[in-house]
């Protein structure tokens, strides 16, 4: 048996040895209300789908900085049940007068999901940049802002 040979076999014993004992991937935990999020986040923007690691995120986020957001979002998707508007900017007129609260919620929501952003200074949190449905519109044309395009310095030649 070649040296290269017996390497190859030893190699492959200990990856599959490492691999079996490798605890499985978990996954995030997620928290109550994550599904009402989910369908009011759809509501809201229109969307069918979300990434679900972006979601997860979105939504831990959201819970983190608003005590109050579950029962707000519970309230919110009743809201939308019982008095349909969508898109957003009319959910949010119709909310500002009688339930600033909710108000508050689709703001915070849409805010997260389009700008990635939970929360506001000094305490706001970036959840994403590249995934924010902001980039959605112009996705097909344009190269996320802060990405290099091509090989560094191809921004000095002329066009």
């Amino acid at each position: 048996m070649s040296f290269v040979m017996r390497r190859g076999i030893v190699g492959g014993a200990c990856a599959s040895i490492v691999w079996a004992f490798m605890p499985a991937r978990a996954q995030p935990a997620r928290t109550s209300g994550f599904d009402t999020f989910l369908a009011v986040s759809m509501k809201l923007t229109g969307r069918a789908s979300f990434d679900p690691l972006f979601a997860e995120r979105v939504h831990a986020a959201l819970v983190r900085h608003d005590a109050d957001f579950p029962a707000n979002i519970a309230s919110l998707e009743q809201w939308i049940a019982t008095h349909g508007g969508t898109p957003s900017d009319v959910i949010i007129a119709a909310l500002d007068a009688t339930r600033p609260a909710l108000a508050k919620t689709v703001r915070a929501v849409m805010r997260a999901w389009y700008l990635g952003v939970v929360g506001g200074p000094p305490h706001a949190e970036v959840v994403a940049y590249e995934r924010a449905l902001m980039f959605d519109p112009v996705g097909d044309m344009l190269t996320i802002p802060s990405y290099c395009r091509g090989e560094p310095a191809d921004w000095a030649r002329k066009p």
